[in-house]
């Protein structure tokens, strides 16, 4: 018997990273999976439902682009038409952006971030939340980060920063709002993890704003602080079980303790 038999998780941003470590995992555990990302990654995302099938599970992709309210909705109505209900909303999609010191980050530039971080986990919950209520309730997570919320030594990355720390607080507001409706709502802030996302990343100018910190003996924390998204996704799991029951309007720090000292 699985953890999460019985339930349908929509996880946007699950082409790859966490999201897609994430959705293997909630797949095994015998929850039914909307693997929700860009068309421009249908491939990766087809291939991840293929594999969870090959494992007796079941998924579908849906494409969104989370800054789009109407993708947003399709993906919601997408998931229902698939598998009747939506218990588990999990809000991975999001981008490092452009890093750059303040007075040369564009307003494009930090609109952009802010779209598809803040604007996408905003809408990912305003969309899902009538369908967790017909459940009778689910969980919400939310994917944060370490920055903006525990550490500012990032050099330029201040969208990238605001927008994760905005969701903190939307996970907080949401939490108490929707307690009633036994929809519980929670954030991860994952470290330094093993994905893709510093690839995409656009510095520039940032050696003329950075900020000192160095650890001569090495990083601290478990692993020096790097994460595998295995190990976020098992909190994640965490979170849509059960055994999370009675946690919500908890921000989890999955960094090995590696933000502490920064």
């Amino acid at each position: 018997m699985g953890m999460l038999d019985g339930k349908v998780a929509m996880i946007t941003g699950a082409a790859s990273g966490i999201g897609r470590e994430t959705a293997r995992r909630f797949a095994k555990e015998g929850a039914k999976v909307a693997v929700v990302s860009l068309k421009s990654e249908e491939e990766r995302a087809v291939s991840l439902c293929a594999e969870i099938a090959r494992e007796g599970g079941a998924a579908v992709f849906i494409p969104c682009d989370v800054s789009r309210e109407e993708d947003v909705r399709a993906a919601v109505k997408g998931t229902i038409q698939k598998f009747g209900r939506l218990d588990i909303v999990m809000a991975n999609a999001g981008i490092n952006g452009v890093w750059a010191p303040i007075d040369e980050l564009m307003p494009g530039e930090w609109d952009r971030t802010i779209a598809v971080n803040l604007r996408g986990t905003y809408l990912a919950i305003h969309c899902a939340v009538p369908e967790l209520k017909r459940a009778g309730g689910g969980s919400i997570i939310i994917v944060s980060s370490v920055n903006g919320t525990r550490t500012f030594a990032n050099a330029g990355s201040t969208a990238y920063s605001v927008s994760k720390a905005g969701q903190v607080a939307l996970m907080k507001m949401a939490a108490l709002e929707l307690a009633a409706s036994n929809i519980r709502v929670n954030a991860i802030c994952p470290g330094a993890t093993d994905t893709e996302i510093g690839s995409s990343t656009i510095k520039r100018n940032v050696e003329t704003i950075k900020v000192g910190v160095h650890f001569p003996h090495g990083a601290p924390g478990i692993r020096n602080g790097q994460a595998r998204p295995a190990d976020i996704a098992d909190v994640c799991l965490f979170l849509a079980s059960d055994l999370a029951r009675h946690v919500s309007g908890a921000e989890i720090f999955v960094d090995g303790g590696f933000s502490l000292a920064v």
